[in-house]
């Protein structure tokens, strides 16, 4: 959904064809840094309505209008919030299963797990350097553990596997065929893994290449959560504005009714 920004004060005109004089300069024309425009505030209902003999009703409808576009917009966010909380869990546990595969097998072959390059920050993403860097530092601690899991798991299978060449003992786990429904397997590593991609679809990628995807579709979502809160904060401070603007428009025009009997 697109909205056209209010043309400055020298225009005469703002909101539709009513005047712009009588607001707040800050808030004519001004655009958040993702294109959201900010909602005028009227500091002078008397100037910004054409004074005591002008009408008000153009003026309500015109905030009624506006104040259904913030609400439109912040329905629409509310939605999008909703569905990367859902994914945002469901990638970070694929990423924890790929990287306890990954250091598995980097185990056998004597190598360090893949090391996630950090992505370069934007301005728009200058608040947010210290959380991502939290999470790159964690990395190696992560790392550390699932190489401990891994020692965990295959001393426990050592007494089962005696007949298995070093190294090369497969992957036990449990396949969900139901609901309420697993059944045992093992699963001979070679260094792939598959990954639902979306419509039907799965790729083949070498681990390391599956962490580095996942990783960055984990950044990606998250810092698009903390953009979409920001937004969604933003929204519910302009339909306070309308309201606002709203209210005051009206008790001046009932001041203005009584005043003039």
């Amino acid at each position: 959904m697109s909205s056209q920004p209010l043309p400055d004060s020298s225009s005469k005109k703002a909101l539709g064809g009513i005047a712009s004089t009588g607001l707040h300069v800050d808030t004519i024309n001004k655009l958040t840094k993702r294109g959201m425009p900010y909602a005028p505030f009227v500091t002078n209902v008397d100037d910004f309505v054409g004074g005591q003999e002008a009408g008000v009703e153009g003026v309500m409808k015109k905030f009624e209008e506006m104040t259904a576009k913030y609400r439109y917009m912040e329905v629409n966010l509310q939605q999008k919030r909703k569905g990367l909380e859902v994914k945002i869990p469901d990638i970070s546990k694929t990423l924890d299963v790929v990287r306890f595969l990954e250091a598995r097998r980097c185990k056998r072959l004597g190598t360090k797990p893949t090391a996630v390059p950090k992505q370069q920050k934007t301005e728009d993403d200058s608040e947010s350097e210290a959380e991502d860097d939290d999470v790159t530092s964690q990395t190696s601690e992560d790392s550390e553990d699932l190489m401990d899991e891994v020692d965990e798991l295959d001393a426990d299978d050592d007494d089962e596997s005696e007949s298995k060449p070093k190294g090369g003992k497969p992957l036990k786990t449990l396949y969900e065929l139901n609901d309420t429904l697993f059944a045992e397997a093992e699963v001979d590593e070679d260094g792939n893994v598959g990954l639902w991609l979306g419509a039907n679809t799965m790729l083949l990628y070498p681990l390391a290449e599956a962490v580095i995807l996942l990783s960055e579709k984990l950044s990606v979502a998250k810092r698009s959560l903390r953009h979409t809160k920001e937004d969604l904060e933003f929204l519910r401070e302009q339909i306070t504005v309308m309201e606002v603007n709203f209210a005051r428009v009206h008790n001046w025009d009932v001041k203005r009714r009584r005043g003039g009997k």
